[in-house]
């Protein structure tokens, strides 16, 4: 077990430089920062362009750039926005309580509802059950996030005024931004919870232990859903790193200022300092979740762990 997570973090740690490579040279392609930064003034001499290519580390070659760069990002400098002068670590780590708080909801939304209605639909296989759940996973694929968001809006918040239109708050401002994050990956989790149940029923271990005399409650349980796991346990990972990442539609419908908006601001605004950032972020959380999905297959599957 213990080399199994050290190549997983060995295979981790590449990843992320990999991508920090491919960010920040992409960066560069769009041309010299200098002229982000000194854009309001109409006449740069020449002091001043050097000045700033000192400071910015940008009178070195690409590669030593990118090590500046890098290097200033492990201690915490991620630079400052272009548009506002503002810190891009305080915009980053301000953003990301809020998108977290969306993220558990809109998680355990696709939990509540995906796992138990994908067990029950396998098992109920046929039966109206059935039918109500493999229903419940396309209709939920094909709506879209935001025509569900605003029909939401209309209905709740205009109509019947129970819940709050937009905006960070209480718990009632939490409702409808979980749900329609949570919509789209509740009905892809019963479609995979389903089928994979269905295989692992359907093997021959199952009836053997059918025919042994298990109980139901013992094979679903016990034999079905711990082998069924896998497929289930990888969409969810790489769902949660996508919560986690920030939901854009989602946020900007209901005016969330979480890490998504702050994204596309800053894609509108061609502020590369927050980009970067927010690239390298995105990066080390993939990578994490990743790391840990990797984890618990060891702890399910033990031939994962030795292969």
């Amino acid at each position: 077990m213990t080399k199994f997570i050290a190549r997983r973090i060995g295979y981790s740690l590449v990843t992320v430089i990999m991508a920090t490579i491919i960010v920040f040279t992409l960066s560069r392609m769009t041309g010299d920062p200098r002229y982000l930064y000194l854009s309001e003034y109409s006449h740069i001499s020449a002091d001043v362009w050097d000045a700033w290519g000192e400071k910015m580390g940008l009178d070195k070659p690409l590669p030593v750039q990118y090590l500046y760069w890098l290097g200033n990002s492990l201690k915490g400098d991620w630079g400052e926005s272009i548009v506002n002068g503002a810190d891009v670590r305080d915009m980053v780590i301000e953003r990301i309580p809020l998108t977290l708080q969306m993220t558990a909801g809109g998680f355990g939304f696709a939990l509540l509802f995906g796992i138990p209605l994908g067990m029950l639909s396998a098992v109920k296989k046929g039966t109206l059950l059935d039918y109500f759940g493999r229903g419940f996973a396309i209709l939920g694929q094909s709506v879209p996030s935001f025509w569900l968001a605003i029909v939401f809006i209309i209905v709740f918040s205009v109509k019947l005024g129970w819940l709050p239109t937009a905006g960070p708050g209480g718990f009632s401002h939490w409702i409808m931004p979980s749900v329609c994050l949570g919509w789209l990956a509740s009905a892809g989790l019963l479609r995979l919870t389903r089928s994979a149940l269905l295989d692992v029923l359907d093997s021959e271990f199952i009836k053997f232990a059918r025919a042994k005399g298990a109980s139901s409650t013992s094979i679903i349980w016990r034999h079905g859903f711990r082998n069924a796991l896998i497929p289930p346990l990888t969409y969810s990972g790489l769902m949660l790193a996508g919560f986690a990442n920030g939901s854009v539609v989602t946020e900007t419908i209901f005016a969330w200022p979480g890490i998504g908006v702050l994204v596309i601001n800053a894609l509108y605004q061609n502020d590369y300092p927050v980009l970067l950032a927010t690239a390298l972020v995105f990066a080390v959380i993939y990578v994490v979740f990743a790391f840990i999905v990797d984890l618990l297959y060891a702890a399910i599957d033990p031939r994962i762990r030795y292969s």
